[in-house]
This record gives C-alpha cells, sequence and structure tokens, in this order.
C-alpha cells in the first residue's frame, strides 16, 4: 500500500530536522538547542507518532 499523501507530508517534515539537529555545526551561529524549543519537538513527536503508527499498521496486515 502506498502512504496516504498526509503521512508523506509528515515525514517530510521530520525529515527538514534530520541535519541540522544531529550536526551542531549545521548552523552558522548556535547550536541545534538554540534554534529548537519544546514546540518543535512536540510537533515532531506527533508527525513521528503518525509515521510509526501507519507502518506498525501495514506490518500487521502483511505480518
Amino acid at each position: 500500500m502506498e502512504a496516504p499523501q498526509d503521512l508523506i507530508e509528515r515525514a517530510r517534515f521530520l525529515d527538514a530536522y534530520y541535519v541540522p539537529t544531529r550536526y551542531p555545526d549545521a548552523f552558522s551561529e548556535g547550536i541545534p538547542a538554540d534554534h529548537y524549543g519544546p514546540l518543535q519537538s512536540e510537533e515532531a513527536l506527533h508527525h513521528a507518532g503518525a509515521v510509526v503508527a501507519f507502518v506498525r499498521a501495514q506490518m500487521a496486515r502483511s505480518g
């Protein structure tokens, strides 16, 4: 089954956080913690939860 467009958008949102949150030199000034806070963390967790739920459901179906 192909992922719904909404889920693809959630994955794109999360993808934008991958490099800048992992590499301290990704920003010209400051560290990742200077650029992200609780609001971004909560939103990322929300999107990640939706992705994980979709994957689990697909794994259960193909089981």
